[in-house]
C-alpha cells in the first residue's frame, strides 16, 4: 500500500517572530510512518515544524501552516491509498500577517483570527475507496467528540487520546488510545509505546484494505 501521514503542529504566523501553534511533537505520526515503513508500505510523511528525523525509507514533505499542509495533502492524496492525519492542525489563524517583526508599541491589544480549514473536510469529496483516518486529542469527553468527529468528517477510524494523562499527551514516548469506527464498539488499547500504537493502526488499515 501507499499511506499518506500528516504529523506534528503548524504554526500559523502574526509576524515573523510570533505564532499561534499547539504542544504537538509530531511522534505519533512519525511513529506511524516508521510502522508503515516496518510492513513494507510506501510512506509520504507530510510534517508541521518538528524537531524529528523521518524514519529511513519515508519520503519527507516539510509545511508550516494549516493552508500549507492542506496544499501538499491535497497534491499526494490521489496517488494513496490510505490517508492518516495524525497531525495537530491550528483551528485558528491570525486574519493578518506583518511582514516584519510587530512592534510592543504598535501592537493590537486584540488579534483577529479567522478559520483555517479543515482538512479532512475538504478532502472528503477526494475519499473514494481510501481509507481515511483521523485523530481526536481531546481533554474533555473524548468519546463524545470522536464520535463527533467520525461523523462530521466522514472518515473509516477516529483514534481518540486524553492529552490531558501524563503518559498520553504530547511530549511523551507512549500513548494510550480508544479507536472509533463504525464497524462496532469502540476498542480501547492498552497504555503502549506510540510505535505500538502505530504498529495496531497499520494492522486495522491492513485488515481493511
Amino acid at each position: 500500500m501507499k499511506l499518506l501521514v500528516t504529523a506534528g503542529p503548524t504554526r500559523e504566523h502574526l509576524d515573523p517572530v510570533r505564532f499561534l501553534s499547539n504542544r504537538s511533537t509530531g511522534r505519533m505520526g512519525f511513529a506511524v510512518a516508521a510502522a508503515a515503513v516496518e510492513r513494507g508500505h510506501a510512506v509520504t510523511l507530510v510534517a508541521g515544524p518538528v524537531e524529528l528525523s523521518a524514519p529511513a525509507g519515508v519520503k519527507r514533505v516539510d509545511v508550516v501552516s494549516a493552508r500549507e499542509m492542506l496544499e501538499a495533502v491535497e497534491q499526494y492524496l490521489l496517488e494513496h491509498d490510505a490517508l492518516v492525519m495524525t497531525a495537530a492542525v491550528a483551528d485558528w489563524r491570525p486574519k493578518t500577517c506583518s511582514e516584519v517583526k510587530i512592534k510592543k508599541s504598535v501592537m493590537n491589544d486584540v488579534i483577529e483570527l479567522e478559520p483555517n480549514p479543515d482538512i479532512l473536510q475538504t478532502l472528503r469529496p477526494l475519499k473514494g475507496k481510501r481509507i481515511f483516518v483521523g485523530f481526536a486529542a481531546e481533554t474533555g469527553d473524548t468519546e463524545a467528540e470522536a464520535r463527533r468527529k467520525l461523523e462530521e468528517k466522514g472518515v473509516d477510524l477516529i483514534v481518540a487520546n486524553d492529552v490531558a494523562m501524563p503518559d498520553a499527551g504530547f511530549a511523551v514516548e507512549t500513548n494510550r488510545v480508544t479507536l472509533f469506527s463504525k464497524e462496532g464498539e469502540p476498542v480501547t488499547l492498552p497504555l503502549q509505546s506510540k510505535l505500538d500504537v502505530g504498529r495496531a493502526l497499520i494492522a486495522w488499515i491492513e485488515e481493511r484494505a
